[in-house]
């Protein structure tokens, strides 16, 4: 999509946080940053010197539908309001309340499929659960990968880690 349309989609998902009295900030840059290098984030909204700047996974940009990219654009913008650099209660109200008036998604975090694009990152390890079978990539370790016994799966499941099989093995190349 072009520069110009998703720039576009910033100035739908400002009016339509307005339209149902969501107090966004006056002082969001018009143009989104699309970032290149962002492997597992979506997208971000920066604030420097009183502005708010948004930016977008150009993955996204590239692979998502718009509903995807707007449901994204609709997360940062919400940022903007006072009281919301974080998902607290207040955020969430606000993301609720756009939720409700336009059938949004709008949640805390995302992932590749629900968004409907792909993801091709590397996987080095999987954390696996004993009781539901779900398996969840790890790019890195981290106190998960290094002590799963930590931590449980959603279900209440126990976590174990496997080692991932080389690329040529996992059928790509």
């Amino acid at each position: 999509m072009t520069q110009e349309y998703i720039d576009a989609l910033l100035s739908k998902a400002i009016a339509l946080a307005k339209a149902v009295r969501v107090p966004v900030s006056q002082d969001i840059c018009p143009q989104v940053r699309l970032n290149r290098r962002a492997r597992t984030r979506f997208g971000c909204c920066i604030r420097r010197e009183g502005r708010c700047t948004i930016e977008l996974s150009a993955k996204l940009a590239e692979q998502g539908s718009e509903e995807a990219i707007l449901q994204v654009l609709a997360h940062e913008v919400l940022h903007t309001c006072y009281g919301c650099a974080n998902h607290g209660a207040r955020w969430q109200g606000y993301a609720q309340r756009m939720n409700t008036a336009y059938g949004l998604n709008i949640r805390r975090t995302d992932s590749f499929s629900a968004l409907g694009i792909e993801d091709n990152r590397p996987v080095r390890y999987w954390v696996v659960c004993a009781r539901c079978g779900r398996r969840i990539p790890r790019m890195k370790r981290s106190p998960l990968v290094d002590h799963p016994e930590r931590y449980r799966c959603t279900c209440g499941g126990a976590l174990t880690v496997e080692r991932a099989r080389p690329q040529a093995e996992n059928g790509k190349t």
